[in-house]
């Protein structure tokens, strides 16, 4: 028995890594995409949110509203593409910092969820199937 569990936990590993990060980066890209989409679509409700409800200290509600919309609706893009990865992990995971020690510290769970998959892309990289990759093997090639 224990050899045919060995087996499985093989078969396991062998799991591409590339998919895992595809799921990473395409699952959080639409948590963020989803929420700047609807603070873009009620723009004033936005701004009302931030002012009566996030009250993001230091920033003014409306500064803070743009500045969240154009990373939310910006960098899932940048994830979806696998484009500059690692550089796009950051500005999210300030946000969850934030999100989680300022607005909502009772959402945790979903919080450590999206920072997991964002640390992964930060630590290992868009992986095989992203623009960074091809990105990085014409430069290989091109160099020598």
């Amino acid at each position: 028995m224990t050899d045919r569990i060995a087996a499985i936990w093989a078969r396991l590993e062998r799991f591409p890594l590339a998919l895992i990060q595809v799921a990473a980066r395409v699952g959080v890209g639409a948590v963020f995409f989803r929420s700047g989409l609807l603070k873009y679509g009620s723009w004033d409700f936005a701004v009302q949110l931030f002012r009566d409800e996030y009250r993001v200290p230091l920033l003014d509600p409306l500064l803070a509203a743009r500045i969240t919309t154009a990373i939310e609706l910006a960098v899932p893009i940048f994830l979806w593409l696998g484009l500059a990865t690692r550089l796009a992990t950051l500005p999210l995971l300030g946000m969850i910092a934030v999100i989680q020690v300022f607005v909502y510290p009772n959402a945790w769970s979903d919080h450590l969820l999206w920072a997991s998959a964002l640390l992964l892309l930060l630590t290992r990289g868009a992986g095989a199937i992203s623009v960074d990759h091809f990105i990085a093997r014409a430069r290989r090639v091109l160099d020598g």
